[in-house]
């Protein structure tokens, strides 16, 4: 999952979101300098991570980009099911995922002081291309897939996982709708053990 589905199942807890938000950024014990429920977070973001890898509607997805991208099919679906979520009309309208992006921008600004720098720098850019909102729409996309290139050390080309995105639009939509309700389901329960 990627950054809209990771703030989506933060279920609007703000230092849970800070967690989930920043789990990629956060390595080793550096984890354990954070506050109990922002560690949670952390926790939470690496449940549903090992979770989303799983799922058979995930191995159907990455079955497209695998013969491209190998190892980099997953992380083209975390972004891929960022868009499907970010136009799914049973959780969001078009106004209130703005809503909801601008409420996780201010959150993530109120905590700013403790998150890790990697992702401080990170934060202003993510806010200003609206990145949470844009996944909505094809152009949002391209751009994710191209700072998935600019990060990935043996990728060099998005181009092609564009176009076989829009080539199977409709399988990749479906393989989302399986999915989602599934790990928001898990998400919640783990969640609820995180909290015992």
């Amino acid at each position: 999952m990627n950054f809209l589905a990771h703030a989506y199942l933060s279920f609007r807890d703000p230092q849970i979101l800070a967690g989930n938000m920043i789990s990629d950024f956060v390595k080793g014990k550096t984890k354990f300098t954070y506050s109990q429920r922002i560690q949670k977070g952390i926790s939470l973001h690496r449940s549903i991570d090992a979770f989303t890898d799983a799922h058979p509607a995930t191995a159907a997805a990455k079955a497209f980009f695998r013969p491209h991208y190998r190892l980099y099919s997953g992380a083209i679906v975390d972004v891929l099911y960022d868009h499907f979520l970010a136009l799914d009309t049973s959780l969001f309208t078009e106004q209130s995922l703005k809503q909801f992006t601008v409420e996780v921008y201010s959150s993530l600004d109120q905590q700013l002081p403790i998150l890790p720098p990697s992702f401080a720098v990170l934060l202003p850019y993510m806010k200003t291309e609206n990145w949470l909102f844009n996944y909505r729409n094809t152009e949002g996309m391209a751009r994710s897939l191209r700072g998935l290139v600019r990060r990935a050390t043996f990728m060099n080309d998005h181009e092609t996982a564009y176009n076989l995105f829009l080539q199977n639009y409709d399988a990749l939509g479906a393989c989302y709708a399986s999915f989602f309700t599934d790990v928001k389901t898990f998400a919640k329960e783990e969640l609820a053990q995180l909290n015992l």
